[in-house]
């Protein structure tokens, strides 16, 4: 749905500018998986060997979107969808600011993942898939969420009660479960050079 009445209005610098100023292209990086799959523990790795290598990058959290913009929504399937529109429209921003973007949300369904693809442009949505059994995500447990889940105390939880929709063809697969947090960001940086986000000399020249 779009405001009736409102016209777009052109900035004077281009997301091209920003891009050329930053010394990389601009794209929304999306980490979906369990809950306990390591998506904000990747995500806040990924980001710190981007930054310390010079790029604009931004990380956007689940649980830290609840407490703000998406703090009025549920967990209702309904619920689930906004927030993840939300998140998509408030990426796209981002992306248009010449910054990294980096998400880490369940992101459950995959009509929403294919949703927040289609806002932008080709080549700028990277799902990155973070695969780990459900056995290893509840030995995790760090928040006590699945607990809960089992005991019927939260409803309508990702792998429990709710279903959990597997990427078809992630552009990014990490199993989480089986790989070290530094190989899994190897592997992710190496990917993103692949699809032509940056160039790993950019990087190693920006030490």
């Amino acid at each position: 749905m779009k405001s009736d009445n409102v016209v777009w209005h052109q900035t004077a610098i281009t997301r091209q500018d920003r891009n050329k100023l930053h010394g990389h292209k601009s794209c929304i990086v999306w980490f979906t998986g369990l809950s306990g799959a390591g998506k904000s523990t990747l995500a806040n790795a990924l980001e710190q060997r981007l930054y310390d290598t010079g790029c604009a990058t931004i990380v956007l959290d689940g649980d830290n979107v609840r407490h703000g913009l998406c703090g009025d929504l549920s967990f209702s399937a309904d619920g689930r969808e906004e927030n993840i529109r939300r998140i998509g429209e408030m990426s796209k921003l981002f992306v248009d600011a010449g910054v990294i973007a980096i998400t880490a949300f369940i992101s459950p369904f995959r009509h929403d993942r294919r949703r927040v693809r289609n806002l932008v442009e080709e080549g700028d949505f990277v799902e990155v898939y973070c695969r780990c059994s459900l056995d290893t995500c509840e030995e995790r447990d760090v928040k006590g969420m699945y607990k809960l889940a089992r005991r019927g105390e939260i409803k309508e939880f990702t792998g429990i009660s709710s279903p959990y929709e597997e990427p078809e063809q992630a552009d990014i697969t990490v199993d989480t479960d089986k790989q070290s947090i530094d190989e899994c960001v190897d592997h992710i940086i190496t990917e993103l050079e692949r699809l032509q986000i940056f160039k790993k000399t950019q990087l190693n020249e920006a030490v």
